[in-house]
């Protein structure tokens, strides 16, 4: 990240920080999520899948976020590496809302 402004480069420092605090975050609480349950909508592959993908994606962030704390917040992260990212979290999401429905459902019968 190389800006002529400084203002910039440093907002655009602290965003990707932000950003990658709330990768990890999510990823961590996905990946607790699928290891503690079992989610009875997905096939055993199906979960073992999609946990090894969180597990992959929480390395490449916590891989980005050691670098970008190395070097002093002077290297970024492409939107095409975090795009996949975006996509697992969204997944995950999706997944756990599924799941906390249903929970919820068999609790009202």
């Amino acid at each position: 990240m190389s800006y002529s402004n400084p203002a910039d480069s440093e907002l655009l420092k602290s965003l990707l920080e932000l950003l990658l605090d709330d990768f990890q975050f999510w990823f961590a609480r996905s990946r607790s999520f699928f290891e503690n349950n079992e989610v009875p909508f997905l096939t055993n592959d199906q979960q073992a899948d999609l946990l090894a993908r969180v597990v992959q994606a929480e390395q490449e962030v916590n891989a980005a976020q050691a670098l970008f704390k190395a070097t002093g917040g002077q290297v970024g992260v492409e939107p095409s590496v975090m795009m996949p990212w975006h996509a697992i979290v969204s997944e995950c999401w999706k997944v756990a809302s599924h799941f906390y429905l249903e929970k919820s459902v068999q609790a009202d019968t």
